[in-house]
């Protein structure tokens, strides 16, 4: 993340990638309001794209891929996460600059992707570079873990397991190459809403820490049924209780032939996991025969937000 002093570049471009949750647990809400999780996310090559350039005042501009975006959703003010991100960064350093950030997003809005956090880590990598301020590792996780919980996984990506509120990250080996099946919905879901319905449901009585023999599976690479076993979220029946169609859209996954479906974080999104590359475009492409056009084929794990160009 952070890099060696070089020439003030007049823009930079950082790519960050989707998360998923491979595993979910939820514990019982805390006295802070938050719930303790346990959690292994993995990025998944579905990318936001940020640049950014000097400039005398902020300013954000969102451009929608128009396939698994409309920019209509995404704040163009200062309460927009990249110049949060921004601006946090230029507080941590005492200095006082601005910047015009340009975000090229594929990653849905409210779908359990984390593509807010994508686009704060890559605000974050990206000004450090433009300004060459040389920012450490360690300081651009705590920066990140205080815009929001999926913003430092976001930098480290990879697959990684999260605690605490999921800001703690912890990378672990993964030698597989785990294809997907993402199914996007037109309407998203309030991640408050989610887990108000987890705690009159569930509530958290239970033990939610990943089993090791998970990590094993990632470690080892093996087929997709190995891993399949082990995906769960403790967010999904909440979220299906809100929103029933869900429900729906995980079975027909199943009927297309995903080895196994989950909840993308809070939702909405689905995930169905595939034996390789060829059957996860089979899937969708059955998909899109039952009306579920708005899908993607994604892998995982990639890295986390890193630079692509300088200008």
């Amino acid at each position: 993340m952070s890099a060696a002093l070089l020439p003030d570049p007049i823009s930079v471009t950082v790519r960050a990638p989707a998360k998923i949750n491979v595993y979910l647990g939820v514990g019982k809400v805390r006295d802070d309001g938050f719930h303790p999780l346990e959690t292994v996310y993995q990025a998944v090559s579905l990318y936001d794209d940020v640049t950014v350039t000097d400039a005398d005042e902020w300013s954000v501009t969102t451009l929608a891929d128009g396939v698994h975006v409309d920019s209509g959703a995404i704040p163009d003010d200062d309460t927009n996460i990249a110049i949060v991100a921004g601006k946090a960064l230029v507080a941590h350093h005492r200095i006082d600059r601005c910047a015009e950030i340009e975000i090229r997003k594929s990653i849905p809005v409210a779908g359990g992707m984390a593509g807010g956090s994508a686009d704060a880590a890559a605000t974050l990598v990206a000004l450090d570079r433009l300004w060459n301020l040389n920012t450490s590792d360690d300081d651009l996780l705590a920066i990140g873990a205080e815009l929001g919980s999926d913003v430092p996984f976001a930098l480290v990506g990879g697959t990684a397991t999260g605690t605490g509120r999921g800001e703690v990250v912890t990378p672990v080996e993964d030698n597989g190459t785990w294809w997907w099946v993402v199914v996007f919905n037109d309407e998203g879901l309030s991640t408050p809403s989610v887990y108000g319905a987890y705690d009159l449901l569930e509530g958290g009585d239970h033990d939610y820490r990943i089993k090791p023999a998970m990590l094993d599976a990632l470690r080892e690479g093996g087929h997709s049924d190995s891993l399949g076993v082990f995906i769960y979220n403790d967010l999904e029946d909440a979220a299906f209780h809100l929103r029933p169609d869900l429900e729906r859209t995980a079975e027909a996954v199943l009927e297309c032939g995903a080895t196994m479906t989950v909840l993308s974080g809070s939702g909405p999104t689905m995930l169905g996991i595939a034996t390789d590359a060829d059957d996860a475009r089979t899937i969708a492409s059955r998909l899109a025969a039952r009306g579920y056009e708005r899908t993607a084929v994604v892998h995982g794990p990639v890295a986390g937000a890193h630079v692509v160009a300088y200008s």
